[in-house]
């Protein structure tokens, strides 16, 4: 008797079988999922699918990769393994990375691939066209899956509060899944140029040893580190999955450019315009960290928080005056590190049709960034402690300080961004959406706020309604958290996979 830990293979050697077994007149069909719960439409799916061949081989996605919300996998990937090789008509089990959706298909090559109903409720997009483009595959959609495992673990596990599913609920009789993706879509055509800071964010992560016995220090032993690239070129990241093309300029240092290690880290629809200032390195902040608690101990900034250089600026002017027109929409990542200067903040105000900023308070800049810098600007994006120094209302209510913020700044719309309360959006009208937070799990903060800007804008300049735009970048938000820094930019097909998880009914 086969146990169902023996039916467990790596990826390579799934993909051997495969060929032997079709080589050897043998039809093979593969489905690919979460498994995270296993019910009678699964059950069903895996036996329909079983029946269309020989052999059943499963792949399982690995927890890194899935996309399924908040509080999942609720069961680790070895065991959502192990319960699919336990079941009788399944033959192999594989576990395999997902990052690029249905990539393990293309690579073993079944004779079949088999799709439940549930792939085909959440109006596929960007799913259903990388199968589609798989001509040689032949796909078989099985009645299985009619049982949603989104909509029973909605039911059955309180992943959220109270207040936050009853948001959920009234905003899912408005908008389905299906809305959400298709005005993702929507915001694909824009023409976007980003201009901004662009950063290098390094992590050191370190062991405690302890108190220095000569010093007032707590000593700690290096054992990692990882670098990411931040700033205007993590905003730019994002988009690339939201838009087809953009365009992007930055300011690297002459002293330390690092400019491949930026350019190896962009997206391939990300086209960058680098200038270079002589008296500065490229912006690195290097931040130690407790390699058990994830903490932050200490940062150190490299840095010239100085304007940039006249000459150079006046490059830039120049160069945005010949540009910017033909540009639906103009995004700036104002971090106040110097590039931003009064006379381009002018420039881009003129000459863009629209404008979006998020203007940015650091330990580089506090006091000194302001987001009433800008004026009648379509977007304004900041956070709590940022809206408050802005409109020097310290204790106010934050609907209040947003009331007072937008007015302030006469823009078309306002994001503030809240933290664990989620967030309040505003427009020109005085409409007021808040939406709470739909993280559940928080690794890093660093660089959600850029990730949700990222959705955010280019969602109100495609014309987005307000509490729909809202939604998606409390979504973004909530998934940017799950990871270190900006180690992984949010794709369209991950927040349509959070949407279709939070939002069934």
């Amino acid at each position: 008797m086969t146990m169902p830990a023996d039916k467990i293979v790596l990826f390579q050697e799934l993909a051997v079988k495969v060929n032997n077994l079709k080589a050897a007149g043998r039809v093979v069909v593969q489905s690919h999922g979460v498994f995270d719960l296993v019910h009678p439409g699964t059950v069903r799916h895996l036996t329909e699918a079983r029946a269309q061949g020989d052999v059943l081989v499963v792949t399982v996605i690995k927890d890194k990769d899935v996309r399924r919300g908040p509080g999942r996998p609720i069961f680790d990937e070895k065991q959502r393994a192990l319960t699919v090789a336990s079941l009788a008509m399944v033959d192999w089990v594989a576990l395999v990375d997902d990052d690029v959706p249905f990539a393990c298909v293309k690579a073993l090559g079944p004779s079949i691939f088999a799709r439940g109903k549930e792939h085909a409720e959440r109006d596929a997009s960007v799913d259903r066209r990388i199968l589609e483009a798989e001509k040689h595959l032949r796909v078989v959609q099985t009645d299985g899956f009619s049982f949603s495992s989104s909509r029973i673990i909605n039911t059955l596990l309180d992943v959220y509060p109270e207040e936050t599913r009853t948001y959920l609920n009234t905003f899912a009789k408005k908008h389905s899944a299906a809305d959400i993706t298709r005005y993702l879509e929507a915001a694909r055509n824009q023409k976007v140029l980003l201009i901004g800071d662009g950063i290098i964010d390094e992590y050191y992560f370190c062991d405690t040893l302890g108190k220095s016995s000569k010093s007032q220090i707590i000593v700690h032993k290096y054992l990692a580190h990882e670098d990411y690239v931040g700033g205007v070129f993590a905003v730019a990241n994002h988009l690339a999955g939201l838009c087809e093309k953009i365009d992007m300029i930055s300011v690297l240092g002459e002293r330390d450019p690092r400019e491949q290690f930026v350019r190896d880290n962009l997206k391939e629809q990300v086209t960058p315009l680098f200038f270079s200032r002589a008296d500065a390195p490229t912006i690195t902040k290097r931040r130690y960290l407790n390699n058990n608690t994830r903490q932050k101990i200490f940062e150190i900034n490299h840095i010239n928080d100085d304007a940039i250089p006249q000459e150079l600026a006046a490059c830039i002017e120049e160069h945005l005056v010949k540009v910017l027109p033909g540009y639906d929409l103009v995004m700036v990542t104002d971090f106040g590190h110097g590039l931003i200067t009064p006379a381009i903040l002018g420039c881009l105000e003129h000459h863009a049709k629209r404008l979006a900023v998020n203007a940015q308070t650091n330990g580089a800049n506090t006091g000194f960034n302001f987001i009433t810098r800008y004026d009648n600007i379509m977007l304004a994006c900041v956070d709590a402690p940022e809206a408050r120094l802005a409109t020097q209302l310290k204790h106010a209510p934050m609907d209040e300080v947003a009331r007072v913020l937008s007015t302030k700044l006469a823009c078309d719309h306002l994001v503030i961004t809240l933290g664990r309360e989620g967030a309040i959006a505003t427009d020109r009208d005085g409409a007021m959406v808040r939406t709470p937070a739909l993280a559940t799990k928080v690794v890093d903060t660093v660089g959600a706020g850029d990730a949700l800007f990222a959705y955010v804008a280019p969602g109100l300049a495609a014309g987005m309604p307000l509490d729909v735009v809202s939604f998606i970048g409390n979504a973004v938000g909530a998934l940017a958290v799950g990871y270190m820094c900006n180690k992984k930019s949010i794709d369209p097909r991950d927040v349509s996979a959070f949407a279709q998880a939070v939002l069934a009914q």
